[in-house]
């Protein structure tokens, strides 16, 4: 059994110390979400386009409950209560099929408490969603081939607005489940909760296959809490999570086919979203971590994501066309009202209470833990100062690298709001942190993920 990487104390620094720097990083969260909150209603009063009526998020101020809320406060409170100790103690196996069952029924409760239909059944159904084009799709490889002619707005046969943002692989998935009999609101919104919480599978079995089983243990009640489970039910992101940490779960594990079958799942998500190139710096460091094969899993991802993007390209979908033609359809739209000046910052807001308070100061440890990690070895060999890098563990390098793709996605214009269920992909490693966090403050730290959830979605009507 692997050990938890914490931050290992400096001299001269007590637990008390360290614990206060925890509180410090919390209120420069609270801090950064509440001047966004209070900057994005000015700009809204002023008309500026913001296009978020409650800016940093994409979502509506209305005070509401819903019968989801009571199921959601009793699995918080069990999660919250016990959480922590069943991870620490129970069976690996029965242990992943509860995590899952849990996080399945905390997304699902907080989806209902919208109500059945605005909160599950016609999330995916409205205009703008996948679903609005399945009826249209006949021929699969005639839309194929002519997806990219229909990215751009103000065309007659233009796509909506999620379909065109997203390269066909999206569609397709949606195409697929109406043609084995799962079409409508209701099939879509149930696959996409089951694929999105099987996050809380996926990256713990991901860190248990890198030799961390104890990491993974600390990391799973925070995956089963994820405030971001507001928008996993019901969001085709949340989906697309579940296909990302799925691939990168297969880099890691042993077995001939499991590094192929991990290609074929990460080249397959590249289909899903065209932000999802970012997702190869993650795949690396999962290579690097693994303890053998390293050679032959990338050597068989490489081939799997091979595959995928020669079967696209022959049916006549060029990637690097389609995301050409969504850089100039996103600025036909309303990216080019909203101000980069804004949310090149709030957005990092809406990150925070997606991945919840807990990951600021997880992050912050895992990046002192780095830096202990490699310090020793800095004056080094090249091979030496990466080994020490490598040698701080998942519990350190998994979260940096998705912390560099959440700043890179940031920093390049092209995620201006909507990122709290944009960035689920991402949000989910970085909550990998968490094991940093001193074993004594987990529930409070849970309490604080849980609460952060039910507060946006019983103040806001968040939208997909």
């Amino acid at each position: 059994m692997g050990t938890t990487t914490s931050w290992p104390a400096a001299p001269g620094r007590t637990p008390t110390r360290r614990q206060r720097g925890d509180l410090t990083v919390l209120g420069v969260e609270v801090a950064l979400v509440a001047v966004a909150a209070a900057v994005g209603a000015i700009l809204n009063a002023r008309g500026v386009g913001l296009h978020a009526d409650a800016a940093p998020l994409y979502a509506t101020w209305r005070p509401h409950a819903g019968w989801g809320t009571p199921a959601a406060v009793l699995v918080a409170v069990v999660v919250v209560g016990s959480g922590v100790r069943w991870a620490r103690v129970a069976r690996w196996g029965p242990l992943l099929g509860a995590a899952w069952l849990a996080s399945t029924a905390w997304t699902l409760s907080l989806s209902l408490v919208d109500g059945w239909s605005a909160g599950f059944t016609e999330r995916l159904t409205v205009q703008a969603e996948y679903l609005h084009e399945v009826p249209g799709i006949r021929d699969v490889p005639a839309a194929l081939a002519g997806f990219a002619g229909r990215i751009l707005d103000f065309q007659p046969d233009s796509w909506s607005t999620h379909t065109a943002g997203h390269p066909p692989g999206a569609l397709l998935v949606f195409v697929g489940l109406d043609r084995i009999g799962l079409g409508g609101g209701t099939a879509a919104a149930l696959v996409c909760v089951l694929v999105g919480t099987s996050v809380t599978v996926s990256v713990p079995v991901a860190i248990r296959a890198l030799g961390a089983e104890s990491t993974a243990r600390a990391v799973l009640p925070f995956l089963v809490l994820l405030p971001g489970a507001v928008w996993v039910g019901a969001s085709a992101d949340g989906l697309f999570a579940g296909v990302v940490a799925a691939g990168l779960a297969l880099l890691a594990v042993r077995g001939r086919l499991a590094p192929a079958a991990g290609g074929l799942a990460l080249g397959f998500a590249l289909y899903l979203s065209y932000g999802f190139v970012l997702v190869g710096l993650l795949a690396l460091v999962v290579l690097a971590l693994r303890r053998a094969g390293r050679v032959v899993a990338l050597l068989s991802g490489v081939a799997g994501v091979t595959v995928v993007v020669a079967a696209f390209t022959s049916a006549g979908f060029w990637w690097w066309d389609g995301y050409q033609r969504v850089v100039e359809r996103y600025h036909q739209g309303w990216a080019t009202d909203r101000p980069y000046g804004y949310w090149v910052w709030a957005n990092l807001a809406a990150l925070v209470l997606s991945a919840g308070p807990a990951c600021g100061p997880a992050l912050v440890r895992a990046v002192r833990a780095g830096v202990t990690a490699i310090r020793p070895a800095s004056r080094g060999p090249d091979a030496r100062l990466v080994g020490s890098a490598v040698a701080a563990g998942p519990a350190a390098l998994l979260p940096v690298a998705a912390a560099v793709v959440v700043l890179a996605a940031d920093l390049s214009g092209l995620s201006k709001a909507e990122v709290e269920r944009i960035w689920l992909p991402f949000a989910v490693w970085l909550l990998v942190a968490a094991a940093q966090l001193p074993p004594a403050t987990r529930r409070w730290w849970l309490a604080g993920q849980a609460a952060t959830a039910l507060a946006v979605n019983h103040l806001l009507f968040t939208v997909s």
